[in-house]
């Protein structure tokens, strides 16, 4: 029961979290806070005081007063409106040159959520201060120093807005799109390369000795919750293991998790509460997901709509060091509990699943261009020279390079270019055969 509500728990602070609307949300009640706190603590004597040393930035008319505040938030409403159009068009035209599944991290970024939180709160504030302002108000009661603070907030959403149109700008170029999704892959795999360093190897387990339990929903399975898993297999003495990959949709009666022990229906349903299902995707936990969306990018330039091959040349730059990192990984993660002795064991995309749907999508595309089949054997014969946790992955990098070999024979129609591609093909593979016996 605990677990299942921790589950929950999770669920929903991960939805607040990655909504567009949490950092507004927080900053619009900072505001209103802000307004509560200038409205109890001024008094007239501030007021005086502001009048005496600088009367230049007090109005000390109340018509006044609710007219600039009234244009202020009037102004501010169609700066809000225009800026957030223009995001909708800009996010239009990523998911039609680019990749859809690239909204999310444009949607997702904070820089433009403090924006409209700047925007939302300082429109609040205002309303706030105008609220407070009667109708016979004079210079002595009126809040002077509230209103001031008004406008400087107003005159500060100016600079956001300028701040705002230079990210935004910056935000919709590919190079630094590709940039941020390949930061965020490569931080992800670096921290699972150094959390191996610290795990031991998976215990021994014959396969008779694991015991399936099937999924009782459908959804996309995004993780668990970890710490409670590692704390039932603690003290139910059981090792576990989670059947999908992360982000796969998981369909309902389909293999979940295998545990070593036979567990009631009441037992397994408590289990499945420790999987986390939710149908948003993050690039920061889940490095597949990164090098996918790299793929998409390249293999959309290469459609006969758009055609750009530049774009399509720097993604396969990006993923040749995404994957050399990945060839330092083992086909699954191992926790283990501090000084604990049993395990929860998570699944990884096979490498050779990984690289046959990477490289298939962008045969199917690139086969027809010399420059990037060249650009594909040169990562190839890249990867062959990189450090590796099995050599098996190299076995998978060879019969890609001899799929990419087949493509070239059949699609490239200039005999000297099929020439020059096979010929460097042939004699990397002489080299690396030499070499890694």
């Amino acid at each position: 029961m605990i677990g299942s509500i921790k589950n929950k728990l999770i669920t929903i602070y991960q939805k607040i979290v990655s909504s567009i609307a949490f950092f507004p949300s927080l900053i619009l009640i900072g505001f209103v806070i802000l307004a509560a706190i200038m409205l109890s603590i001024e008094d007239q004597e501030m007021t005086k005081f502001l009048l005496e040393k600088a009367p230049f930035l007090v109005i000390n008319n109340a018509d006044t007063a609710r007219s600039l505040l009234a244009t202020l938030i009037g102004g501010l409403l169609s700066l809000m409106v225009f800026s957030f159009s223009m995001v909708m068009m800009i996010l239009n035209q990523a998911s039609t040159n680019f990749s859809p599944r690239l909204l999310p991290n444009l949607i997702s970024d904070k820089r433009n959520q403090i924006v409209l939180g700047a925007y939302l709160g300082t429109i609040v504030y205002n309303i706030l201060i105008l609220m407070s302002i009667l109708p016979d108000g004079n210079k002595y009661t009126l809040n002077g120093l509230s209103i001031l603070l008004g406008i400087v907030l107003a005159m500060i959403c100016l600079v956001l807005f300028i701040y705002f149109i230079h990210t935004i700008s910056n935000g919709i170029q590919i190079n630094n799109i590709l940039n941020k999704i390949f930061d965020q892959t490569k931080n992800r795999i670096l921290f699972l390369i150094e959390k191996e360093r610290q795990e031991t190897d998976a215990p021994l387990i014959n396969d008779d000795q694991w015991h399936y339990v099937k999924s009782d929903k459908a959804g996309f399975y995004q993780g668990i919750n970890l710490k409670g898993l590692l704390e039932y297999c603690e003290n139910h003495k059981v090792h576990l293991k989670i059947i999908p990959y992360k982000g796969d949709y998981q369909l309902p009666m389909v293999d979940v998790f295998a545990i070593t022990t036979r567990v009631s229906e009441e037992e397994a349903s408590r289990l499945r509460e420790y999987i986390i299902y939710d149908s948003s995707h993050d690039v920061s936990d889940n490095h597949v997901l990164g090098i996918k969306q790299i793929t998409e990018v390249g293999v959309k330039a290469m459609s006969p709509g758009i055609n750009d091959p530049g774009t399509a040349a720097i993604t396969i730059d990006y993923m040749t060091e995404l994957i050399a990192l990945r060839m330092k990984l083992r086909e699954k993660e191992i926790y283990k509990k501090e000084g604990g002795e049993y395990t929860v064991q998570l699944r990884s995309v096979p490498f050779k699943k990984l690289m046959h749907n990477m490289l298939g999508a962008y045969r199917q595309y690139c086969k027809h261009d010399i420059i990037l089949m060249e650009k594909m054997i040169y990562m190839l014969q890249y990867l062959l020279r990189q450090e590796t946790q099995s050599n098996e992955y190299y076995s998978v990098l060879k019969n890609e390079l001899q799929i990419v070999k087949e493509d070239i024979e059949k699609n490239i129609n200039n005999s000297a270019d099929k020439k020059i591609l096979i010929d460097s093909i042939d004699a990397d593979f002489l080299f690396t055969n030499t070499e890694q016996s």
